[in-house]
């Protein structure tokens, strides 16, 4: 695959390597700190505004938002911390929220919604890799890929959206054991990476898939009553304290510059 994607990359970074797009973060362990924090305040945030907003006006002033910082995103040419956090979060949101929607209001089971995003997820992974020849995150520097790229991110929500509340509500597992049950899966790319050369790309995604309903499973955990198995501390207080954990994380990235790729590298990575 690496000799494949080299002879796509050498046809599309015949410009400059100061006009190629990079446009995300690279991957470190604030990468993952800040995608899990993330995922947590989107779904216990979308629950909060659903309840004070109700579903159809929630959803519509979530998908405003999320259409305007992907306009942000789209619009800048290199990687703006802020920027692509707030598009992570908002996905986060309205993925929720939309999924509660759809669970709700066209009572669709749980178990079909997974199936139906999972499929969904593994469609647009195959046409990326049809028209690109990898899925490399660090490949994102053409318009088409970040489409692609942000696409598949917004598969990863609703498939992790909907797999959390499927064990916690129709399995019975509650958002504890649900969270423990996915933290579980999370370590297997971790362990297959570490100790057994699994494939760095599959490794990534399945990772990625799995920061959902991690993230949303200990936050529901934590902002639901007692009576339903939580902590009880509600949705505003943990969306607040969430919120302000990821404006941390997200102001020191954006100082200390430690999720940005170096030029060297990133030329090395788009020829090899």
């Amino acid at each position: 695959m690496e000799m494949i994607e080299q002879k796509q990359t050498n046809k599309t970074t015949s410009a400059p390597i100061q006009n190629i797009f990079k446009k995300v973060p690279e991957v470190t362990i604030f990468f993952w700190l800040t995608k899990l924090v993330t995922t947590g305040m989107g779904e216990v945030f979308s629950d909060y505004i659903v309840k004070t907003l109700t579903p159809v006006i929630g959803v519509a002033v979530a998908l405003i938002v999320l259409i305007l910082s992907l306009y942000l995103q789209f619009k800048v040419r290199k990687y703006v911390p802020s920027i692509y956090w707030l598009v992570v979060v908002m996905i986060s949101v309205f993925g929720t929220v939309a999924a509660d929607v759809v669970h709700v209001g066209l009572g669709v089971p749980y178990v079909i919604s997974t199936v139906f995003f999972a499929v969904s997820l593994a469609i647009i992974f195959m046409i990326w890799y049809k028209m690109e020849k990898t899925l490399s995150i660090h490949s994102i520097y053409t318009r088409r890929r970040e489409i692609l790229y942000w696409s598949v991110v917004m598969g990863t929500f609703a498939l992790g959206t909907a797999a959390g509340d499927m064990t916690a509500s129709t399995m019975h597992l509650g958002y504890f054991t649900s969270g423990l049950l996915f933290a579980v899966l999370l370590a297997i790319p971790v362990i297959g990476r570490k100790f057994f050369k699994l494939n760095e790309i599959f490794s990534f995604w399945f990772a990625y898939i799995m920061t959902r309903p991690v993230g949303a499973s200990f936050s529901d955990w934590s902002s639901v009553s007692q009576k339903h198995g939580g902590l009880g501390f509600g949705g505003g207080p943990v969306s607040l304290v969430l919120s302000i954990i990821i404006i941390i994380l997200v102001g020191y990235l954006s100082f200390s510059k430690k999720d940005v790729q170096n030029e060297d590298d990133f030329a090395q990575s788009t020829i090899a």
